[in-house]
């Protein structure tokens, strides 16, 4: 089984786009199961109307498709947008976008998002590796304030995987047991091969990030891992399954 932790659908303010149509023929191509679905910002920036139509756009496909609840923290009505998402839609995860949504990651307002989440018992997703928003550390900060909750860093913590960025990733990933890491956009196979080998199989999630990347060619960056057939299935499903409770 392969599922994948992060792909979009809606039509972004910068122009990009993807339909549910669009999206599940993907899978089906690159052999893709199920799915967790977040939205685009829209135009509007009206994020509850996106989770709202995200919700409604994945209920007739709840056997492949599962949704995330997008929050903007600066909004007065976060928490009761996340409630929403979670109670009225049956959206299963909190997905936070500090760079679109300009705000550090380790700010304090994002804590009573978190709390909620933690209440719910779902995991919260992080966009990671743009600079001075919501870089490795930025997470690990976070993270460290909600040992309880599970988080998950986007594009393996740094999306050049080079330098400190690198190390900056691998060090909150000591420093902080309750995160992850999806593997979107990591071309050092290295990296991922080295986090399972440090920190355990079920700290890395296959992610794709379509349609930002090519969802085929994420597949084959974890097919291609140099790790036994157990230890790839955790990446690719079991880790998932078992956050989103599904």
């Amino acid at each position: 089984m392969i599922f994948d932790f992060r792909v979009f659908i809606g039509e972004s303010f910068d122009g990009r786009r993807q339909t549910v149509d669009e999206l599940l023929q993907s899978m089906d191509v690159s052999s893709i199961d199920r799915a967790l679905v977040c939205p685009f910002k829209p135009l509007s920036y009206q994020l509850g109307d996106a989770n709202k139509s995200l919700a409604v756009s994945i209920k007739s496909h709840s056997d492949r498709l599962t949704g995330a609840v997008r929050i903007d923290p600066w909004q007065p009505f976060a928490v009761d947008t996340l409630r929403q998402g979670l109670e009225e839609f049956g959206l299963r995860a909190l997905y936070l976008n500090p760079w679109e949504e300009h705000f550090h990651a380790d700010l304090q307002m994002v804590d009573p998002l978190v709390e909620f989440a933690s209440k719910n018992n779902i995991p919260v997703i992080v966009e990671t590796g743009f600079p001075w928003l919501c870089e490795a550390l930025q997470v690990g900060r976070l993270a460290k304030r909600w040992s309880e909750v599970s988080f998950v860093m986007t594009n393996g913590g740094q999306m050049n995987i080079s330098g400190l960025g690198q190390a900056d990733a691998t060090l909150t990933l000591r420093d902080c047991p309750n995160i992850c890491i999806d593997t979107a956009g990591v071309y050092r196979q290295d990296f991922i091969e080295e986090t399972i080998e440090a920190f355990g199989a079920e700290r890395v999630l296959f992610g794709s990030g379509a349609p930002n990347y090519d969802q085929w060619f994420e597949v084959k960056r974890v097919l291609l891992l140099k790790v036994n057939t157990q230890v790839r299935q955790f990446v690719q499903a079991k880790n998932a399954l078992k956050l989103l409770a599904v």
